[in-house]
């Protein structure tokens, strides 16, 4: 072994002398990174993390042993040598020794092995079970592959040797296959996240842990400033009946707060004040239950960002860290460049090295108030890889706000809401059920018996006849088309347009605009083929025009349906589901100050549109056709809500289903079962890279501080040294199309690669479109 060599590429770094090992190369400082400070410090973090769930003992053992394998001559030679030389050096896997060290202690109580597979899958991602298991047999029966790395770190580290097993979370029952998964994860999330925020600290010096702020001051702080804004809308724009309703729901939300952790349901119609109650509710549920911080997921990037906004204002101090964290990012940053978006991670491959920085720069929600994407939270409970399961553990005692609960797609339901009773039951996690459409999830078989639902606001009914505003008709038939319908909502002074699909949204856009309004304001466009902040930028002319009284016309797709707040005179939506038509006509007369009567959203079926059947679940359309529409009920009816939902659930009950969007999952809850986790990861991706993918945009039409502050983060990332804020920036400048269009921009010079499967769009953009879809 090389020892005591001075490393004159790093500039004279420390030597290593003999009976010394190292766990990482010298940072800045020139200083080594000893393994055994790497091995107790992660340790510690980990059991740390895992505290709250009675794992602590685990996560100390795993994240102790966890880079046994480096102890191995052959390893440390290569670092050595590739710090002192700057040349990139092959060296050996090192997983194999701590994993064979833990499935050694663990044959006492077999109901642990799995947790060999944190160890085993540190760097590249949680392995199925079965992969695990056949390896650890290979080791147990000849070690010879291990034993030099485990008898050299025993001799700095003698404390490997203790044979003992780590105590079990005392309410695990070794029967239960999926409470074992998930403990599995529970445990790699806090040993994953305490190696990076180890090896982060040691590449830069400084805290990577956030200063701890209280939830009792957060809901103190929360109360105060929504007071003042509702003061000063008030002086503004005067109190109205519609303020009154909506702060005495916000106060029975409070008192509702008093309640045991556990699951609740808040059911409000659309205009009730779900946003402000809902994070009201959850920082006062958090306060007066010692709980540690609130998630907020929300189904649309659109909502994130408004929310995150209006959040922000509520609870960021003046000065010093903000406490409001926004994550979002649809960057995979560990998948390798390729000329396509990459799959790397479908199946658990472990082919392609990802960058460092992008590794350690990842978020891992260490943050008191979190507003993310549904995506991202199931990504976050069901991935495989590192950098998709480090945040997990910041789910344990924490209350998540699930917002439109109803966009959760049925295929996944099965899995999605066992795993979210897992950490309800087991995780100290409280989850906040909210939406103007609460789908039936009590039909379904994780949660029919023995998980009881609270109300929020005990009864809502009262609450939707009282905020009814809008009065439905239904336009089928030959004669109905984009074109028709765009020609009548231009008839208006202001009107909205909701269609299903980016094609349709464009069509309309360029029928209102003609040959000679290229730049007519009042002609406004939404999708997700424009960036973030375009987007924002969008919502907020309109607002602007609608509140005075300027000609607005906006076509959208379906982004626009929740937490978008505007208010329109009258509302066109291509025919969906009957949740969605409720949404859409939540943009309609919102304010409740025109008669209902007089405030109308049609439904239309447009003979030439993207038809409901290609976009929607088909057994939800299947069982809304024979109870919404011309002459049966509208999409407001709660009676006939819970009737769909409950048909729409029976039309996909059991292990298989004819809808190839149908069944809810119980396959992959089988495979949750046999810790397939690779497998699992796969098809719980709720975004389908075949279909849709992200890429950055940096705007012509930016001001020049925004465009250099995008092309910063953007040349940070390319380098291979972003933090999460470059991530933060990025967001800002995202847009989706659909893979098949990546593919071919990829091929003519319309993009270029950034970092893993990002690329950055530099083809036309249009000021008002975004990414045109081909013609």
């Amino acid at each position: 072994m090389l020892v005591g060599k001075e490393l004159d590429a790093l500039g004279g770094s420390m030597p290593v002398h003999e009976g010394r090992l190292v766990a990482h190369s010298p940072g800045h400082l020139g200083n080594w990174h000893w393994y055994e400070d790497h091995a107790r410090g992660t340790g510690e973090l980990a059991c740390r993390f895992a505290e709250p769930w009675g794992g602590g003992d685990l996560a100390y053992r795993l994240g102790r042993d966890h880079d046994t394998g480096k102890g191995a001559c052959a390893w440390q030679e290569g670092l050595i040598e590739e710090a002192t030389t700057g040349r990139k050096v092959r060296r050996p896997s090192h997983n194999d020794a701590g994993t064979f060290l833990f499935g050694r202690a663990a044959e006492q109580v077999p109901v642990l092995l799995p947790c060999a597979g944190v160890i085993e899958g540190h760097h590249t991602g949680l392995s199925a079970w079965l992969e695990v298991r056949l390896r650890l047999k290979a080791l147990m029966a000849d070690s010879s592959e291990v034993d030099e790395a485990i008898h050299r770190v025993a001799a700095v580290m003698p404390e490997i040797l203790d044979g003992s097993c780590p105590a079990v979370p005392d309410w695990l029952d070794p029967r239960d296959k999926v409470a074992v998964e998930m403990l599995v994860r529970m445990t790699y999330s806090a040993v994953v996240d305490a190696d990076r925020l180890d090896t982060a600290a040691h590449f830069r010096p400084g805290t990577h842990i956030r200063p701890h702020v209280g939830m009792d001051e957060l809901s103190e702080r929360y109360e105060a400033r929504r007071q003042e804004a509702i003061g000063e809308r008030q002086r503004s724009r005067g109190a109205s009946w519609l303020d009154k309703l909506r702060e005495n729901v916000y106060q029975e939300a409070l008192e509702a707060a008093a309640g045991k952790p556990g699951v609740y349901r808040l059911h409000l119609p659309t205009g009730a004040g779900k946003t402000f109650t809902g994070g009201g509710f959850a920082l006062r549920h958090a306060s007066l239950h010692g709980l540690r911080r609130v998630i907020v997921a929300v189904p649309f990037i659109s909502i994130t960002e408004q929310n995150a906004a209006e959040y922000r204002s509520l609870l960021d101090p003046e000065q010093g860290p903000p406490v409001v964290l926004e994550h979002h990012s649809a960057v995979n940053v560990e998948a390798p460049q390729s000329a396509t978006p990459s799959t790397n991670v479908r199946h658990g491959q472990k082919g392609g090295q990802p960058n460092r920085w992008a590794k350690l720069g990842t978020e891992n929600w260490d943050a008191p108030f979190i507003v993310t994407t549904t995506v991202r939270l199931i990504e976050t409970i069901f991935g495989n890889t590192p950098w998709a399961t480090r945040r997990l553990h910041r789910l344990a005692n924490s209350v998540i706000v699930l917002d439109e609960v109803q966009a959760l797609p049925d295929r996944l339901l099965t899995p999605i809401l066992s795993g979210l009773r897992e950490l309800v039951e087991h995780y100290g996690m409280t989850l906040v059920l909210s939406s103007a459409t609460q789908p039936e999830l009590a039909a379904l078989n994780p949660w029919r018996s023995g998980l009881p639902q609270r109300d929020v606001v005990a009864d809502p009914t009262p609450l939707f006849e009282q905020l009814r505003r809008v009065r439905y008709e239904w336009r089928t038939g030959p004669g109905v088309t984009l074109a028709s319908i765009a020609a009548e909502a231009a008839e208006h002074d202001q009107a909205l347009v909701v269609v299903n699909g980016t094609k349709d949204a464009s069509r309309i856009h360029r029928i209102w605009l003609g040959t000679n309004r290229d730049e007519d304001p009042g002609i406004l466009h939404l999708s997700t083929r424009m960036t973030g902040s375009h987007r924002r930028e969008t919502i907020q002319a309109t607002k602007q025009r609608l509140e005075k009284g300027l000609e607005t016309l906006l076509v959208s797709t379906s982004l626009i349906e929740a937490g978008v707040n505007l208010d329109f005179p009258r509302g066109y939506r291509a025919r969906s589901t009957p949740e969605s038509e409720q949404q859409a006509a939540g943009r309609i007369n919102r304010e409740g100050k025109r008669p209902a009567n007089d405030s109308i959203m049609t439904i239309f079926d447009p003979q030439d549109g993207l038809k409901p059947e290609m976009v929607y679940n088909t057994c939800a359309i299947a069982a809304a056709s024979c109870r919404f529409g011309d002459g049966l009920a509208d999409p407001d009816n709660l009676d006939v809500l819970r009737s769909y939902y409950q048909h729409r659930y029976r039309l996909q009950a059991g292990q298989h289903s004819k809808d190839p969007n149908g069944a809810t999952g119980e396959v992959i809850e089988a495979l949750r079962a046999k810790l397939h986790y690779p497998e699992v990861a796969h098809r719980m991706r709720m975004i389908d890279n075949e279909h849709s993918v992200a890429v950055v945009v940096i705007r012509p039409h930016l001001e020049e501080e925004a465009r250099q502050a995008a092309q910063k983060a953007v040349d940070q990332l390319r380098c291979g040294l972003p933090t999460p804020a470059t991530y933060r920036v990025l967001q800002e400048h995202m847009a989706s199309i659909p893979k098949r269009e990546l593919e071919l921009a990829i091929n003519t010079g319309h993009t270029i690669a950034i970092a893993g499967d990002l690329q950055q769009w530099v083809g036309s953009y249009h000021y008002q479109r975004g990414i045109e879809p081909p013609a």
